[in-house]
C-alpha cells in the first residue's frame, strides 16, 4: 500500500479494526482511555451554557437507534446525493444541539484522532445527560461504527408522531425487542426538556377531529397550555415536558397520573390499560423507574444494522476517503 497516501492507509486500517469489534464496556480503555471523561466534561460545559441542550442531545439516541441501528446516521447533513434524517417529519425543527456533538468530537479528535465514533459519542452523551441532571448513571457498551449514509425516508417510515397512541408505541418498540415496560420507562426521557406547541395544537383545539380539546387534560394545565399555544400563534414556542424540566426524576409520571402530560403520546400511557400500571408504579417508585430506564437505554443502544461503517472525522459528513477506498478495493 506504499502508493496510497498516509490518511488513506489510516482509514483502511481503522475500518478493518472497527468492523471486527463487538460492543463492550470500556471499549476505548487502551486506545482512548479518557474518552468517557472527555464526553462528560463537554456535556457539563453544554449544560452550563444552556440547560435544555443536554435533553436535546439525549433525544438523539432515540432518533438515531430506531432508524437502522445506533450508527450516527442522524448526525449526517444532507448532500446533493443524499436526503438525511435531520429534515424528516419527526426531526425537522425538533432535533437540536448537534453543535454539542461537534464540540465533543473536536475534543476527542484532539486527544485521540480517528478513534472514537460519532455513534458512540451519542450513546455516551445520552447517558451523561441523564446522570448530570439527577438521573441514574450506568455503564455503556461501546465500539459502534458510523454509518456511510442516512435516509430521510427510513426515518419518516419508523419514527412515531406526537399523536401516537400507546398501542402504536407498543407495536413499534416490539419490533426492536423492547418490552412494554421498556417503552414506558424510555418515555420517561421526557422528564427533561421541552416540546413545541406544534406538537400539541390538535390536543388543545381539535382532538381526534372533534373540534374540541382532549378531555383528559387537567383543566388548570389546559388553561396554561392555551395561553402558551394560542390558535394562530407561533407553533415553534416551547413548553416544559414536565413540571421539573431540568431535573431527571419521576415527576413526568406523576404528571401523567394527574392529566398533565404535554404530548398526546405521553398522556396515552396513562389512559391506556396496557401501560397504565407501569406509569403508576414509576410515579410511586423513582428507584424502579431509574433501574428500568437504564436497562432500556442499554437495550436501545444494542440496536445495530450490521452494515459497513467507519469512524468519521466530522460527525456531519462521511469521510472523504471513503470513495477512494471503494475505488482501491
Amino acid at each position: 500500500m506504499s502508493h496510497l497516501n498516509p490518511h488513506l492507509i489510516l482509514y483502511l486500517l481503522l475500518s478493518t479494526v472497527v468492523t471486527g469489534e463487538i460492543l463492550r464496556p470500556r471499549f476505548y480503555s487502551e486506545t482512548c482511555h479518557e474518552a468517557e471523561s472527555i464526553v462528560r466534561r463537554e456535556m457539563k460545559k453544554a449544560m452550563f451554557r444552556e440547560a435544555r441542550s443536554v435533553a436535546s442531545v439525549m433525544r438523539l439516541q432515540f432518533h438515531d437507534c430506531f432508524v437502522n441501528g445506533c450508527d450516527g446516521s442522524v448526525l449526517l447533513d444532507d448532500t446533493p446525493n443524499m436526503l438525511g434524517e435531520k429534515l424528516s417529519l419527526s426531526n425537522i425543527n425538533s432535533l437540536r444541539s448537534f453543535e454539542v456533538v461537534d464540540d465533543i468530537k473536536e475534543a476527542l479528535e484532539k486527544a485521540c484522532p480517528a478513534t472514537v465514533s460519532c455513534a458512540d459519542i451519542v450513546i455516551m452523551a445520552s447517558r451523561d445527560a441523564v446522570a448530570l441532571t439527577g438521573g441514574p448513571d450506568w455503564e455503556v457498551k461501546l465500539g459502534r461504527k458510523d454509518s456511510l449514509t442516512a435516509s430521510q425516508k427510513d426515518s419518516d417510515d419508523i419514527m412515531p408522531s406526537p399523536r401516537a397512541n400507546a398501542t402504536f408505541l407498543i407495536d413499534l418498540f416490539k419490533r426492536f425487542d423492547l418490552s412494554v415496560k421498556d417503552m414506558v420507562a424510555l418515555s420517561g426521557s421526557h422528564s427533561i426538556g421541552q416540546g413545541r406547541c406544534f406538537s400539541i395544537m390538535f390536543r388543545l383545539y381539535n382532538q381526534s377531529g372533534s373540534g374540541k380539546p382532549d378531555p383528559v387534560l387537567e383543566p388548570v394545565y389546559k388553561k396554561k397550555l392555551n395561553k402558551l399555544c394560542p390558535l394562530g400563534g407561533d407553533e415553534n414556542v416551547t413548553g416544559d415536558l414536565d413540571a421539573t424540566p431540568h431535573v431527571f426524576d419521576n415527576q413526568y409520571f406523576k404528571d401523567l397520573v394527574s392529566g398533565r402530560g404535554f404530548l398526546n403520546s405521553d398522556q396515552t400511557l396513562y389512559t391506556s390499560k396496557e401501560t397504565r400500571e407501569y406509569v403508576k408504579r414509576f410515579s410511586e417508585d423513582q428507584g424502579e423507574f431509574f433501574r428500568a430506564f437504564a436497562e432500556g437505554m442499554v437495550k436501545l443502544g444494542d440496536l445495530q444494522s450490521g452494515r459497513p461503517g467507519e469512524v468519521r472525522f466530522n460527525c456531519r459528513v462521511v469521510n472523504r476517503m471513503h470513495n477512494d477506498v471503494l475505488l482501491v478495493s
